[in-house]
């Protein structure tokens, strides 16, 4: 699993933040380790760079909080692809789903987790990244805020959108880990006022979408109240997200008609949201990295070697309105971070929950996930009882 230009190795820290045991932790293969090439998922980039002369912020504060470091993880070439393949290194083996991919970017560091070798792992998150391979995998993923886990020494894909977030199977750990990287201290957990379910999000599912819906719900009402409390609506609502985006977000008007909106498994505004943000990312991909691939012309596996050009030879049409469109969302949602939850599965398959909150309430969601974590597996195990 660790990446070929990488050597494994172990870092004992004895100052430890994190709990009273030492934590084993893996990363991506983005973050800088000072001494080590950043590989970046691909041979040609470790070849055509040199050793970083600094560590990473993030894996810094992870190792000071107590970690030990066991190696760096395969990954998707230069972070740009959920898949989780890698034609250079290997693709790591989804220990849920040993026939199915693992997901990506960060699919070593999710594996390193689902197989249990380590007990968090940290990577990165641009349009999935983390909690793409979390929900194939089976365990918890967390996307943070942005802007609010340093990206420092962590080779970039697109700032607009890049965030350093981590894997765990435990949700107790995961929240040690996010406190750490957040800089947050202990609080009690705050009662959630609602929970809101994407009933349209939903409604696209291959599974009864029952078998996601009353797990979560069953849980929320056994931790946080009934039906009704007094003459207090439920705290679990429901809402069509696809008309809430389109009506709060006009400028996606400028992304009608792309290829995804009419497809009928989409929520047309969510397609043509997913459209603006792919604009944006592959135009600062260029930025970041187009000098690079024309002048070194890499080795590049399958779909990531299209994806890449396409990047390199696209114009910057339409950027500005993709910056307002990730404003317009910002003010509409509030909801810039999420984590996903595993569900157990179905057919043999891994299940998944996303829950998202507003920007910079990274504290509130890691308490939450934790506090619903035990009752969530309750509930899961009598779903997975009736075969629904």
């Amino acid at each position: 699993m660790a990446n070929q230009t990488e050597p494994l190795f172990t870092i004992k820290v004895t100052s430890i933040n994190l709990s009273d045991d030492c934590f084993i932790s893996s990363q991506t293969d983005r973050f800088d380790m000072v001494g080590y090439v950043t590989g970046f998922g691909n041979p040609d980039w470790a070849r055509t760079h040199s050793a970083a002369t600094t560590t990473a912020p993030a894996v810094l504060a992870v190792l000071s909080g107590g970690a030990t470091c066991m190696g760096r993880t395969v990954m998707d070439e230069m972070a740009y692809s959920i898949n989780g393949e890698n034609k250079h290194y290997g693709t790591p083996k989804n220990i849920c789903s040993p026939d199915r991919l693992p997901g990506g970017s960060s699919s070593g560091s999710a594996v390193a987790v689902g197989g249990m070798l380590v007990d968090f792992s940290l990577g990165t998150d641009t349009g999935g990244s983390v909690r793409v391979p979390a929900s194939y995998c089976g365990i918890l993923g967390f996307r943070p805020s942005h802007g609010v886990v340093s990206t420092t020494g962590v080779i970039p894909l697109a700032q607009s959108l890049d965030t350093v977030g981590w894997f765990a199977r435990d949700a107790d750990i995961l929240n040690r880990v996010g406190r750490v990287l957040l800089q947050l201290r202990e609080v009690e957990p705050v009662k959630p006022t609602h929970i809101t379910i994407a009933e349209d999000c939903f409604q696209l599912l291959s599974i009864p979408s029952h078998r996601v819906t009353s797990v979560l719900v069953k849980s929320v009402e056994k931790l946080f109240g009934g039906k009704y409390i007094g003459k207090m609506c439920h705290i679990v609502k429901y809402a069509c997200l696809g008309d809430y985006v389109k009506d709060n977000v006009p400028t996606l008007k400028h992304f009608k008609g792309d290829r995804l909106e009419d497809q009928e498994y989409n929520v047309a505004s969510l397609a043509a949201l997913s459209s603006a943000y792919r604009r944006l990312e592959r135009s600062e991909f260029k930025n970041n990295h187009g000098e690079w691939v024309s002048t070194v012309k890499p080795d590049l596996g399958p779909g990531i070697s299209e994806r890449v050009w396409e990047a390199v030879r696209s114009t910057d049409e339409n950027i500005d309105v993709c910056h307002s469109v990730k404003t317009e969302l910002r003010v509409a949602l509030t909801a810039l971070l999420g984590v996903s939850i595993p569900l157990g599965t179905y057919d043999n398959l891994a299940v998944s929950v996303s829950l998202l909150a507003k920007h910079g309430s990274d504290g509130f969601l890691l308490n939450l996930v934790e506090t619903l974590y035990g009752t969530l597996k309750e509930q899961i195990d009598i779903a997975q009882e009736l075969s629904y």
